[in-house]
This record gives C-alpha cells, structure tokens and sequence, in this order.
C-alpha cells in the first residue's frame, strides 16, 4: 500500500478546491455580484424601483447618480445629508471594477451599460414593451431572484 506523500496531498487539496475558487471569482466578475444591500440602501431605493446591486455600475457612474438625485430619471429621489452620507461611500466601495463593468453606460443607464447590452442582445425590442414587463429596467419581471442579486440567465422567465 502506498502512503500519500505530502505532495500527493497537496495536489489532492489543490485539485478539491480549484474549483470553489474558480466559480468564487467568476462570480467576482459578474455585474451584480457581490454582498447584500445594506437595509438603508434598500430601504430609500427600493421603495421606487429594485436595489440594484452596486457592482451593475462604476463608481464614476454611482458618484454622478448621487449627485444629481433632484433629477433622478425624471424623478425627485433627494436624500437628506445624513442619508446621502451613508448610502455614497456604501455605493463608492460596492461599484463594478472588472473592465467590463467599469465602463461608463450612456446616461448611468444600467440597462444601456456594454455588458448589459451584450447579455440581452436576444431579447427583442417590443418584449420590454410588454405591460408585464414595461422597460428594461425592471430586471424583476424576468430575473425572479433579482431583489436578492441573482440574475443568473438559468432561472429567467421572460413574462407574456
């Protein structure tokens, strides 16, 4: 009988944890990915549209957003001071840095972002025009786990 020398060892560890690394850091480098939202970001951003994930969009993206919420897509989403001085360095941290995220979308649009763009070039233009479905950016009606940052292609369901 042969007795495993440390090296064998080694390889044997090596070769069973390869592959949780290997999908830690895919995930990694999925927009979208990342920790739970933190219940103060949920709870301001959530109550009009979903809490999408920090690292959908850049910082530079996150830093203009913050900036202008009086204007936010047409809406009033201002902050008090205290609010905004939690929620921004939250966003700052959490944004997308792999270079397919760090690319600035037209308007801080995630839904017109390159990668974003790339994953939905399928769908047809009058699908987002669906009443169950309404734009784009109402990731939720075919992403069911989108509110808590699951958006893997395998579980969507695109709505009638």
């Amino acid at each position: 009988m042969h007795t495993p020398t440390l090296r064998t060892a080694l390889r044997l560890a090596i070769l069973t944890l390869l592959p949780l690394f290997w999908s830690a850091s895919a995930r990694a480098e999925e927009p979208g990915s990342g920790g739970p939202a933190i219940p103060l970001y949920t709870q301001e951003c959530a109550a009009c549209h979903l809490a999408y994930p920090p690292g959908m969009l850049p910082a530079s993206s996150w830093q203009r957003l913050t900036g202008k919420l009086g204007q936010h897509f047409g809406v009033d989403a201002s902050l008090d001071p205290a609010t905004l001085a939690q929620l921004k360095p939250w966003l700052l941290a959490n944004a997308g840095t792999v270079r397919r995220i760090a690319e600035n979308p037209p308007e801080d649009r995630i839904s017109r972002s390159p990668w974003f763009v790339r994953q939905h070039h399928e769908i047809a233009a009058d699908t987002w025009k669906r009443a169950s479905i309404k734009s784009a950016s109402n990731c939720a009606a075919c992403h069911r786990g989108a509110e808590q940052g699951d958006f893997d292609e395998d579980r969507v369901r695109i709505p009638k």
